[in-house]
């Protein structure tokens, strides 16, 4: 028997893992992905409203029996140069209030590159674009995410109570476009 008929096929070869602190690629994967939704849900709930609305001036922006399903208000929150549309959805989403948790706000400005979406809402397939400069469109059902084009993340959501009839604005989830610390308002 001879030298080369003693080595292992190279296909076997790799499937053989080392000891050690080494882990496969899919291994990697499954476990970063694990560590990130754990990391995601452990500042979940009022914890992590709290931690998005402290610091933010409180400010009345609407009411629930005036807003119709598929509307677009505008108001500015949290300073009177930042806009953003107060929207009612025709589904529930995350971070809505109301009875049907379909209330939801955003600020309208794209965070790829700055172009106002103002009057870009679509009510049929809740999402907001597209953007006039390179069609980001974002779903306000899922805190404003992005569905297509060049933005590389969510649209800012204003943080919205309840309180009886009025919509108050208490916060902010994410960074506004051209800031690299948002304003409190205070």
């Amino acid at each position: 028997m001879s030298k080369t008929d003693l080595k292992e096929p190279a296909s076997r070869a790799r499937q053989v893992q080392q000891p050690g602190l080494c882990m496969a690629r899919r291994e990697f994967l499954i476990l970063g992905g694990s560590a990130v939704a754990v990391l995601a849900t452990v500042g979940s709930g009022a914890m992590a409203q709290q931690l998005v609305s402290s610091g933010y001036t409180r400010k009345v922006i609407g009411r629930l029996s005036e807003l119709q399903p598929g509307s677009e208000v505008s108001f500015t929150y949290p300073t009177d140069d930042i806009e953003n549309a107060l929207v009612m959805l025709n589904e529930p989403a995350g971070g809505g209030i109301g009875p049907d948790r379909n209330v939801v706000a955003f600020n309208v400005v794209c965070p790829h590159m700055g172009s106002y979406m103002t009057g870009t809402f679509k009510a049929e397939h809740s999402v907001m674009g597209p953007c006039p400069l390179h069609l980001s469109t974002f779903d306000l059902t899922k805190h404003g995410m992005v569905v297509s084009g060049h933005a590389s993340v969510s649209l800012p959501q204003i943080v919205l109570e309840a309180d009886g009839d009025e919509i108050v604005a208490t916060g902010v989830m994410g960074l506004f476009y051209g800031y690299n610390r948002n304003p409190s308002g205070a």
